[in-house]
C-alpha cells in the first residue's frame, strides 16, 4: 500500500500521514500541484499518476493506492483515469446539509464517508438526516458513518476496499 497527498504549494498533509505511524513514511508521496488540488485529480492527473509509478517502481507490487485530494469542494470529481474506487469522506462537522447539495462526490462516489459522527451533538448536525437525504441520491451505494479518532466505523471501510478493490468478489481464490 502507497499513500498520494494532493496540496497547493505545501507537503503538510503528507508529512501529518508520514508522522501517524499507519504507513512506513517512505510509501507516503506529496504532490505539490501549484493550483486547486483537483485540477491534479480531475483535469490533468499526471501528477498523481507519474507518483503512482514512482510508488509502484520502488515498492511494487502494490496492491492499493490511496489518492487524496482535501478541501471542500462538493464538485470535485476524479478522472476515471485515476482511480478504480472512490472514497469521498464529509464531515459532519461541514454541516447536515451536504448531503442535501447533492455534489458530485456524494451522488458519484463509489462510497460515502461521514466522518466525526461524535461531533454531530456540538455542531448541532443531524447525523440520521445525513445519511437519510445522501441515500436518496446515491442508488444504494454504501454510506458509512466514522469517527476515525476512536476507530468507529473504519473496519466498515476497510470491508467495502477489500470487497471492492482488492478482491474479486465471487471468483475462486484458485482461479485468481
Amino acid at each position: 500500500m502507497a499513500v498520494i497527498t494532493n496540496d497547493l504549494v505545501t507537503k503538510e498533509d503528507a508529512e501529518r500521514v508520514k508522522r501517524s505511524g499507519l504507513i512506513d513514511p517512505a510509501r507516503v508521496m506529496a504532490v505539490e500541484t501549484g493550483a486547486c488540488p483537483h485540477t491534479a485529480i480531475r483535469e490533468d492527473p499526471t501528477l498523481n499518476l507519474q507518483a503512482a509509478e514512482e510508488l509502484e517502481a520502488k515498492f511494487g507490487p502494490l496492491d492499493l493506492v490511496l489518492i487524496e485530494s482535501g478541501g471542500d469542494n462538493l464538485a470535485s470529481t476524479f478522472s476515471l483515469d485515476l482511480v478504480d474506487y472512490w472514497l469521498f469522506v464529509i464531515d459532519t462537522a461541514g454541516g447536515d446539509d451536504i448531503p442535501r447539495k447533492r455534489g458530485l462526490g456524494i451522488v458519484q462516489s463509489d462510497i460515502l464517508v461521514i466522518n466525526k459522527v461524535d461531533l454531530a451533538p456540538y455542531v448541532r448536525a443531524d447525523v440520521q438526516r445525513m445519511v437519510r437525504e445522501g441515500a436518496q441520491v446515491r442508488g444504494g451505494r454504501p454510506i458509512v458513518l466514522t469517527n476515525c479518532h476512536t476507530g468507529e466505523g473504519v473496519e466498515a471501510v476497510v470491508d467495502q476496499i477489500a470487497a471492492n478493490v482488492l478482491f474479486d468478489v465471487g471468483v475462486d481464490p484458485v482461479e485468481r
